[in-house]
């Protein structure tokens, strides 16, 4: 307090000193006063009048120097000049004179004066604080109940001992003695003077400084400051995206022995891709934001992407469309700058450059696959994460560029497609528009500008941004021009901030970090900024990220919860409908029923190896006789049954035999072995299984079953094995017992009564129904019909002369049946003769082979006897137990192979195709379908977004 007091009264001899001084106004040096003193004197100074503006400088909400405060400017000293040497003795000895007078009397009177003014200063700076009595606690104002005052002020020190605090005289007499050397003779006094004389020249020449200079020397030094303080933000942002990624990487090894949670915007962007799966008509799947990134073709969209990526991570092409299908990328802060895609476990290392070729080719096949036959562009999404130290947190979706015309190789709708595409994303309320501008070209040429101010008219979620601005101060004759776009008068949209960038010299070799030291570079030495036509926080792609994503987590914790409600309600009306729809059946969805039909398909198989080999050889050999009857009796049997001896009947057997086995019997086998095991896995597939049965199955299990026995072939092998089984079988003649001969006789009689059936039934098609057919049923024969009948009448009464007659008709044969019809006035052809004879004989050879089957029932003893001495020969007998014991060793090496072989081989076809239609989802969608399927579907999805919505916003509160 007694150093306050000395200040006071140093200050108040000043001012008066410099006020009662005669002949001198008020004009003495500043530099020589006290330091309070010299305040006020700069304080109530005319010439010194000027003050500097305050600096409030008023960055938006987005501008990366909003938590710098800057320090206050310091203007250029003024400098005064001095005027020549001038002596006024006369002057000098009056203050001398004068000086004790003026020292005691200012010392009293300045000081009181200054006191009070100080005080009053002091006071009018305290706020009234009579209306904020109500932020002090209670307690305060009852402190006196609790506190003794009273002793307080006892034990505080009495006014005697606060005397003794003042300031002595002894030391008041040193000061003055220092003030007395101020005004001694020599150098400083005249140094006074002449500042005295000189002050109304300076002040002149201050006054003659324009306006225009001081806020052009203003604007410098803020332009200055603000790129100073942001190369201090860069460094300090880099040291932190260091230490962060030294701790990333600690956490990821495990030093700290705790799992990483998953951070927000991967869990954000899951939510997404759920989302883009959901395919149903409930109109909540598109509410959540993201950043849409539109432009028109080649305006840098890709390259303002890759530049908040940090990464060059697109398929590039000079003038060439290259983004056919939306890209969701998901930027996400990491220990490693690394890509990864949302169906692959790859990580795509973006430090490396081999690894940064493979993502875009990875990225460009993606694209062409996505794209449809006949088409140019898709709107299936391709989704990409991207995770790196210092990356900002957010979702942006890079859509295709937007065309004014249709060029040559592209599909005739691809300009209105890119705009479907695009509307579909924008409509959504809350997604933010990311409006790219290519600053080198006209404003007037551009497309994307139009339908953002459609999309969103009032600009409360678009942000505009200008590229290549370096092209665009280069090309341009007017800057202001800039500027207008800039602020969006040359477009009919508006938008929630504005900003330019520049995306590097047009080089795509060009590094990120060597973009950003030009970008950086050029906008330190841009007119833009020193004429204030931009502002600091409006370039830079680094402010702009900062822009894009507090605006991103902005918009999404306004309406995240809005759209967690929407999907609780969705959720309660699914469900509601499925249990009045469905209320005894489990809600499974599409991938659920598919592996509950994939069991049942596998059981199923596996059934197959459980049938008995009885019945599988019955069934193999019934089937092969089925296919091969034919060719024994017409092709075998009866031609040689119509020799005339047992030598040339052997013989011609043998020969027929061996040819049949060589070429025709073992392919057969085979198929027929393969076709019986179908008719097994088809048996088994389709049968109902009673109550259990769900036909909502069918129609994949049918396609299983097809594609299943389309890829199966039977081994190679089989056949030649089989050959060799088969021909030995029917080399072998020696039947051991009475019992296998009579198996061969009933197995002979009823290969003749089949084929004596279907004679029979050929010749009644032949001549029509017979009597009783034609009184009973009221059926006619037709001419054709009676001439067959006429016909076959006539050679029956030639079989009956003869019954011996040889197979075939001589030619005079058949002119005496002509004749003999002719003579009854019937005309008959010899080729109808003879087809007619075929059938004729054929019947009567058949019913003379049945007939020699019931004599050769008791021939055993004479085939023992190799037929010696006996009329009886019974070599047909033979053929046909030849036959069936071939078919026997057939069956039962086929039900091996089956057994042992193919039907594992089918089994694993079938756990293939089962394989290849579970990767298939469209395959599922056509296979599996139905309300019940689409309504556990659309339930199952629901039910995941609402969980992964609930979790994010649990997460959004926690981090809050």
């Amino acid at each position: 307090m007694w150093r306050a007091r000395r200040a006071a009264v140093a200050c108040e001899v000043c001012q008066s000193l410099v006020k009662h001084s005669s002949g001198i106004q008020r004009n003495f040096p500043l530099q020589k006063l006290h330091l309070v003193s010299r305040s006020i004197y700069r304080s109530h100074h005319p010439a010194l009048k000027l003050q500097r503006p305050q600096l409030r400088t008023s960055f938006q909400q987005f501008s990366s120097l909003t938590n710098l405060s800057l320090h206050k400017l310091k203007l250029s000293p003024i400098k005064y000049g001095y005027q020549p040497r001038r002596n006024f003795w006369p002057a000098r000895l009056a203050a001398r004179l004068l000086k004790l007078r003026y020292i005691i009397l200012g010392s009293a009177v300045g000081g009181g004066y200054t006191a009070k003014k100080t005080f009053d200063e002091w006071k009018d700076m305290i706020p009234d604080l009579s209306d904020y009595k109500w932020i002090v606690p209670d307690f305060i104002w009852e402190i006196d109940e609790y506190i003794d005052l009273e002793k307080i002020r006892k034990a505080l020190p009495s006014s005697e001992d606060l005397a003794k605090l003042a300031p002595d005289l002894d030391k008041l007499a040193e000061s003055f003695s220092l003030l007395k050397d101020f005004f001694t003779t020599g150098s400083p006094g005249e140094t006074a003077f002449r500042a005295t004389d000189h002050g109304s020249e300076s002040d002149k020449h201050y006054r003659k400084v324009s306006d225009k200079e001081k806020i052009d020397q203003l604007q410098e030094e803020l332009l200055h400051t603000q790129l100073k303080y942001q190369r201090i933000l860069e460094r300090l942002e880099k040291e932190n995206k260091e230490l962060r990624k030294l701790v990333l990487q600690k956490d990821d090894k495990g030093i700290h022995h705790r799992k990483l949670k998953k951070s927000l915007i991967d869990m954000y962007s899951e939510v997404l891709d759920v989302l883009s799966d959901y395919d149903a008509s409930y109109n909540t799947q598109d509410h959540l934001p993201r950043v849409v990134v539109v432009g028109d073709q080649s305006a840098g969209k890709t390259s303002v992407l890759e530049m908040i990526a940090q990464a060059r991570i697109f398929p590039r092409g000079s003038g060439e469309m290259m983004t056919r299908s939306p890209v969701k990328v998901t930027l996400s802060e990491g220990p490693h700058h690394v890509a990864l895609f949302k169906d692959s476990s790859r990580e795509f290392d973006l430090t490396k450059e081999e690894d940064l070729a493979a993502l875009r080719h990875e990225i460009e096949l993606r694209m062409r696959k996505n794209v449809k036959e006949g088409c140019t562009v898709s709107p299936e999404t391709i989704s990409l994460n991207v995770k790196g130290p210092g990356l900002q947190r957010m979702v942006l979706v890079d859509l295709p560029g937007v065309i004014n015309t249709v060029t040559s190789g592209m599909a005739p709708d691809t300009k209105e497609t890119i705009f479907s595409i695009s509307k579909a994303y924008m409509q959504n309320p809350n997604a933010i528009i990311l409006c790219i501008q290519d600053g080198s070209v006209d404003a007037e040429r551009s497309i994307v500008t139009d339908l953002v101010s459609q999309m969103d008219p009032h600009g409360r979620r678009t942000i505009f941004v200008l590229t290549k601005v370096d092209l665009a101060e280069k090309n341009v004759a007017s800057p202001s021009r800039i500027q207008q776009i800039i602020e969006g008068k040359l477009f009919p949209m508006k938008a929630l901030g504005y900003f330019a960038v520049v995306t590097g010299k047009g080089n795509s070799s060009e590094s990120i970090e060597a973009i950003r030291e030009y970008e950086e570079e050029f906008f330190q030495n841009s007119k833009l900024l020193k004429t204030s036509m931009l502002k600091a926080h409006q370039v830079t792609t680094r402010n702009l990220s900062l822009a894009v994503s507090d605006c991103f987590w902005k918009m999404v914790r306004e309406s995240v919860e809005q759209q967690a409600d929407s999907f609780k309600a969705t959720r309660f009306n699914l469900e509601t409908e499925w249990k009045n729809n469905y209320p005894r059946l489990r809600e499974l969805d599409r991938n659920e029923l598919f592996e509950k039909a994939k069991n049942e398909i596998l059981d199923e198989v596996i059934s197959l190896s459980q049938v008995t080999p009885k019945h599988w050889e019955e069934i193999l050999q019934q089937t092969l006789w089925e296919r091969v009857s034919t060719h024994v009796i017409e092709n075998i049997y009866l031609p040689a049954a119509q020799t005339m001896n047992s030598g040339t009947f052997n013989t011609t057997v043998d020969i027929k035999l061996k040819q049949w086995t060589d070429k025709q019997l073992p392919n057969k086998a085979v198929e027929v072995a393969w076709e019986t095991l179908q008719e097994e896995f088809s048996r088994f597939m389709t049968e109902p299984k009673g109550k259990e049965h769900d036909d909502i199955f069918d129609k994949l299990k049918e396609a299983v079953k097809e594609e299943s026995i389309k890829r199966h072939k039977w081994n190679d092998f089989a056949e030649d094995s089989l050959r060799v089984i088969q021909h030995n079988a029917l080399e072998d003649r020696s039947i051991s017992d009475k019992q296998q001969w009579d198996a061969a006789i009933y197995f002979m009689e009823e290969a003749l009564q089949a084929r004596l059936k279907d004679t029979e039934n050929a010749i009644e098609n032949m001549v029509g129904p017979d009597w009783k057919k034609r009184w009973l049923y009221w059926k006619s024969r037709t001419q054709e019909q009676g001439v067959h009948n006429e016909t076959k009448n006539e050679l029956e009464k030639m079989l009956k002369c003869n019954e011996e007659h040889p197979a075939y008709l001589a030619s005079d044969e058949i002119t005496t049946v002509r004749k003999n019809l002719e003579s009854r006035g019937v005309e008959v052809d010899p080729s109808l003769i003879k087809d007619t004879w075929h059938q004729v004989y054929r019947r009567h050879f058949l019913k003379t082979a049945l007939n020699h089957c019931n004599l050769c029932r008791r021939g055993f003893y004479y085939y023992q006897r190799h037929f010696i001495d006996s009329e009886l020969e019974c070599n047909d007998v033979v053929l046909f137990w030849r036959i069936q014991r071939m078919l026997a060793i057939t069956a039962n090496t086929l039900r091996q192979q089956l057994t042992n072989t193919e039907v594992r081989r089918l089994e694993k076809n079938v756990k293939e195709v089962l394989e290849d239609f579970a990767e298939d989802g469209e395959k599922k969608i056509k296979l599996l379908t139905g309300k019940r399927v689409q309504l556990a579907e659309d339930l199952k999805k629901v039910r995941e977004i609402q969980e992964k919505l609930d979790a994010f916003i649990e997460a959004l509160h926690q981090e809050k």
